[in-house]
């Protein structure tokens, strides 16, 4: 009884094994269809046929987010395989044992039988049983032709489930072998669809070369216009930085009224997050009160899980830092820049409060306050929100204007305090 409640719990931990691989597997191929699905959908956004200078660099852009994205797939595709060849080799380790202890129990069965067959008649058995010497060894003999039965029994039963876990895995196996060939086919595919995107990429890099002065005067016209916006982001900030060290210095003030000291008291508990105001020309850190703080935590918490801060299909077209446009030119970008579909809309990324709505070049740009961390969307045709409003993650708070080629571009940032971040650590993809 006990070898066979043994026997079970064996047969139940292979079947949780194999079950655990199965759903693995699906676990690997809902990841890459995720980032499939985003390839798919950058697809779609069309590419201008103008050959001006700002139609090819935005072409450019546009094909440089797109092979980033499919890099980052055939790399998600190479450790998929990577986790499948150790699985395929833990498999067949397992195979190989499970043969083992079959064979060797088809070896022991064949052995029962031999002795069976040579003791099978009755009158043996009898003679076995009667020729004991006492009473005593008569009931032992005959429970041990009883149990020897019994053994024998379970033994076949025993050989049967080994075969169907021998099956089993042998089934789990060729499943993982078949997912890898096709992992394996799909790397190859998409290989050959980078190495198609990376000689469109060179043929408009050798369009452009031809038009060296055209690209540094747009160049130049874009960091100008940058350089505006950032001065206006950084005072806006400054402004809230002020209005923060207020809001901490009134709940400080307010909870020393509730809390005198007590009488005898030397050395009182000081409020918390209190400073003296930046002195001018400097900038000062956010004080926060209670909520700020709050608000910050959850935040900070939700580091590389926020949510795009745009509706439907994206390529980011620029990235944070500096960045070659070409060979010979380099930019800096304080945020990134994301290029959606026709329609598209700027979506909050976290739960906060509208702290600015600014214009600039004839539209719009919003500041949202999420603690000491401010989330910064621009390039806004219309606005949905209004300033001093609180609003929830993935919240739509506006329009975003179209390019010359007639895609949305969304330049978003996100700051610290004073500090800039780089999104793309922040945002989940």
């Amino acid at each position: 009884m006990k070898k066979l409640l043994l026997l079970c719990l064996v047969c139940l931990c292979v079947w949780s094994a194999s079950a655990q691989t199965t759903q693995k597997i699906k676990e690997l191929e809902n990841q890459r269809n995720e980032l499939q699905q985003q390839i798919a959908e950058s697809e779609t956004l069309l590419r201008s046929t103008k050959k001006d200078v700002k139609s090819q660099l935005d072409n450019l852009a546009l094909l440089n987010g797109q092979i980033s994205d499919r890099k980052k797939y055939i790399g998600a595709i190479e450790k998929d395989v990577q986790f499948l060849n150790k699985d395929i080799s833990a498999l067949q380790k397992q195979l190989k044992a499970l043969q083992r202890e079959l064979s060797d129990k088809k070896d022991k069965y064949k052995a029962s039988v031999q002795y069976l067959y040579r003791n099978k008649s009755v009158q043996e058995k009898l003679m076995f049983i009667f020729s004991a010497e006492n009473l005593s060894q008569t009931y032992r003999r005959l429970r041990y032709v009883r149990e020897y039965a019994d053994y024998q029994r379970l033994q076949a039963v025993e050989i049967e489930r080994k075969q169907k876990q021998v099956e089993a895995k042998k089934a789990e196996l060729e499943t993982t072998r078949v997912a890898k060939e096709k992992l394996l086919k799909e790397s190859e595919d998409e290989k050959r669809k980078l190495e198609k995107q990376e000689k469109e990429k060179q043929n408009i890099l050798n369009g452009l070369k031809r038009k060296q002065r055209g690209i540094q005067d747009e160049i130049n016209k874009k960091r100008r216009s940058a350089n505006k916006l950032n001065a206006q982001i950084d005072r806006l900030i400054e402004e809230e930085i002020e209005k923060a060290r207020k809001r901490a210095e009134e709940e400080a003030r307010k909870n020393a009224k509730k809390e005198p000291a007590k009488k005898g008291d030397k050395s009182p508990e000081k409020p918390a997050e209190v400073t003296k105001p930046a002195t001018k020309g400097t900038v000062d850190s956010f004080r926060m009160n209670s909520e700020d703080r709050q608000l910050s935590g959850s935040f900070e918490s939700n580091k590389g899980k926020l949510p795009m801060p745009i509706t439907g299909p994206y390529v980011i077209v620029g990235r944070y830092g500096q960045y070659a446009v070409t060979k010979n030119v380099r930019l800096e970008n304080k945020g990134i820049d994301i290029r959606g579909k026709e329609g598209a809309k700027a979506k909050a990324v976290f739960d906060g409060e509208v702290s600015a709505i600014f214009k600039y070049n004839g539209l719009s740009n919003v500041l949202i306050r999420h603690g000491n961390y401010i989330s910064v969307y621009c390039n806004l045709s219309t606005v949905s929100v209004a300033k001093g409003s609180k609003v929830k993650t993935n919240q739509e708070i506006g329009v975003i204007q179209k390019d010359v080629s007639g895609n949305p571009v969304l330049h978003f940032q996100l700051r610290k305090e004073t500090t800039k971040l780089n999104p793309e650590l922040w945002l989940g993809r």
